[in-house]
């Protein structure tokens, strides 16, 4: 479980939990856990034209994923982006399985995308992962506050300036570039599992966004840590825990919440 190919799997996946806990916190509390389940099965498309060519798939996935998060943002109502999220991701699927019936040995590469390989990354994927992982770590950064701002406040936040619709643009790239580098790790079926899960259950604990965006990060990093052990162990699909982890945290994140209130400031502390 800890040989050197499957150190690449360690690596890669913890570097995707991270990234994936951060956005993830975001896309709960903007309500883009949609855009979140759609820009990876979109960008699968992405992944089987680039292996059609013969090219690294996290480029293949990157392109699709960034166009999709373009798509979305850019045709999308304010506030509204159900309608058109759906009519990108059905485009994008379509072009998937155009890209998959013009290959004559796709079934293994194909299954692994949509549900996850544990028995190893693919050394090629190591350093594209880390570095795209290191710019969506960045872009959200220089960007926090503006987030936050108009996840929270959106009114205020067009009242001092601060575009709404251009930062949710913003934001959907920085998802698609997360999508990028989960895709090969946990599988495009299950990867918003990763992301929504943790994230969900973090904020149902507590209401400090400080708190909730290191919780997440932290479920994130132990979903993926003990799904890679027991999918080695089990030989069962590495998204299938994933997935049932970030249910199982959810349930427990309402758990807490119910029996643990949050503490809620008194108004003149405003």
């Amino acid at each position: 479980m800890f040989s050197s190919l499957m150190m690449n799997t360690w690596i890669t996946a913890s570097v995707v939990a991270v990234i994936a806990g951060i956005t993830g916190f975001f896309a709960v509390l903007r309500g883009s856990t949609f855009a979140a389940h759609a820009i990876p099965n979109g960008a699968f498309a992405g992944a089987a034209g680039a292996g059609l060519l013969g090219l690294n798939v996290i480029w293949g996935l990157a392109v699709f994923a960034i166009a999709g998060a373009v798509g979305i943002g850019a045709l999308g109502r304010k506030a509204r982006h159900d309608v058109v999220t759906a009519l990108v991701l059905v485009l994008m699927l379509g072009l998937g399985a155009l890209f998959v019936s013009f290959s004559t040995e796709y079934a293994e590469e194909t299954y692994s995308l949509l549900f996850g390989e544990v028995y190893g990354v693919n050394p090629n994927v190591v350093l594209p992962v880390i570095g795209l992982g290191i710019v969506a770590a960045l872009a959200i950064g220089v960007a926090f506050r503006p987030l936050m701002l108009t996840s929270a406040l959106p009114d205020v936040a067009d009242a001092r300036g601060v575009s709404t619709r251009r930062t949710e643009l913003y934001f959907l790239i920085v998802m698609a570039l997360a999508t990028s580098m989960t895709v090969p790790v946990v599988g495009a079926l299950l990867m918003f599992g990763l992301m929504i899960g943790p994230a969900a259950a973090a904020r149902a604990v507590t209401a400090r966004p400080g708190a909730a965006l290191a919780l997440s990060v932290a479920l994130a990093l132990a979903t993926v840590w003990v799904s890679i052990a027991l999918s080695y162990q089990t030989n069962w699909p590495l998204g299938f825990f994933v997935g049932i982890a970030g249910g199982i945290f959810y349930l427990l994140g309402q758990a807490a919440r119910a029996v643990i209130p949050r503490r809620v400031p008194h108004p003149a502390a405003s």
